[in-house]
């Protein structure tokens, strides 16, 4: 009777063997690279998920300029990038064109939607009458804003700022009354995802205080 081949039994099991221990091995060293990089470099958070908004709206200015005006404000609008409820960053002092956007971090809603839901509730404040396009309803003047940039800006590893800019377009009925690029800058509290959002709602309420005084000049200047 034949013996068994045994020796190539061992030879297959072993092979066997050391394939598993190299993807083992594989495998370790690829988390281990992993948790390193999230280690070394914590602007990524902690694994932690958070869902952030503007918080409370500021109580409006007394004194400052009116708008005793009906205005159909437009959704505002902004690039297909920042079209998520990511928070975003960009590492300035490594490649400024490249926004990145926190792990376990994000907003409630797109940032275009906190901001036109700040923007409108403000012009209310104002004096202004809103009107949205889903009223059906007619206005004498439409604002339109495009978000250009809403992202916290690190201008080194223990340095960060909160860089807001949008246009604006004030439009007649039968012509345009007005346009203008509008921005704000906050410094951040803490360099990570809870830093950049409080700078990036104070950044986001002066821009609109801005827009607001801006808006009322220009439908002054347009009765004259």
């Amino acid at each position: 009777m034949t013996p068994a081949p045994e020796p190539r039994v061992r030879r297959a099991g072993a092979s066997r063997s050391s394939a598993s221990a190299r993807v083992r091995l594989s495998l370790c060293a690829l988390v281990g690279a992993l948790l390193a990089s999230a280690c070394s470099y914590p602007l990524l958070g902690n694994g932690e998920r958070v869902a952030y908004d503007f918080g409370p709206a500021t109580l409006a200015r007394r004194g400052e300029q009116s708008v005793a005006k009906q205005l159909l404000v437009y959704d505002v609008v902004a690039p297909a990038w920042m079209n998520s409820a990511s928070i975003h960053y960009r590492l300035a002092f490594r490649d400024a064109s490249r926004p990145q956007a926190y792990a376990g971090s994000r907003w409630v809603m797109a940032p275009a939607e906190l901001l036109g839901a700040r923007l409108r509730q403000r012009l209310a404040d104002a004096g202004a009458g809103v009107i949205v396009p889903g009223d059906g309803l007619r206005a004498p003047a439409a604002l339109r804003v495009e978000l250009d940039e809403f992202s916290q800006v690190f201008d080194a590893q223990e340095r960060s700022r909160a860089v807001v800019r949008l246009r604006a377009s004030l439009v007649g009925a039968r012509a345009l009354i007005a346009q203008k690029s509008f921005s704000a800058q906050q410094a951040a509290a803490s360099h990570n995802a809870e830093g950049g959002v409080h700078a990036l709602a104070a950044a986001s309420d002066e821009v609109i205080e801005q827009l607001l005084d801006w808006v009322a000049a220009s439908l002054k200047d347009a009765k004259q």
